[in-house]
């Protein structure tokens, strides 16, 4: 299979988010996604997530890397891969977040939208990285009044999360 490389360097400062979901959306266009797509809207939420991550705990620069693989004789799309590499050697610590809290639902998303997650050390610091298999379903419930109740995604281990509530069902 050919993977088709793309990375964004992020420095240490909040603002870069938003710059790599733009620059992200900028590739995803280029690899044929349309911005539209629920898949896409995925893989920025995914992105945002991870690069928020990188940015806000551990102050440090950081490396975006978007991998595109290409459709395979089998028929299947192919699978888009992001990883986040930072100078911390510090590893990911989920946390789980209550009610009202600002914070500590960034991993917990990651692993309910993520066809696949993890990471692993990277030179000094490590690498989180997430996998989305193009083709698969992404599945937005909408209710009888045409209004979007929350997304329900297949987490990695095949349960469902309602994201509106943050919780697996």
């Amino acid at each position: 299979m050919q993977v088709l490389q793309v990375q964004l360097e992020v420095g240490p400062d909040p603002a870069e988010v938003g710059r790599a979901r733009r620059w992200a959306r900028s590739r995803l266009a280029g690899s044929g996604m349309d911005d539209d797509e629920p898949l896409a809207e995925t893989l920025i939420l995914l992105i945002s997530e991870l690069v928020t991550n990188a940015v806000v705990h551990t102050g440090c620069p950081a490396v975006l890397r978007m991998l595109f693989g290409t459709a395979n004789p089998a028929g299947s799309a192919g699978t888009v891969r992001v990883e986040v590499a930072d100078t911390s050697c510090r590893p990911p610590q989920p946390r789980h977040a209550e009610g009202e809290d600002t914070g500590g639902r960034g991993l917990e998303l990651v692993d309910g939208l993520a066809d696949r997650w993890g990471w692993q050390p990277e030179g000094a610091g490590k690498r989180i990285w997430c996998e989305l298999d193009r083709g698969a379903p992404v599945l937005v419930p909408v209710s009888g009044s045409g209004q979007a109740t929350g997304r329900v995604c297949e987490g990695t281990a095949g349960r469902p999360v309602d994201l509106a509530r943050n919780v697996r069902r």
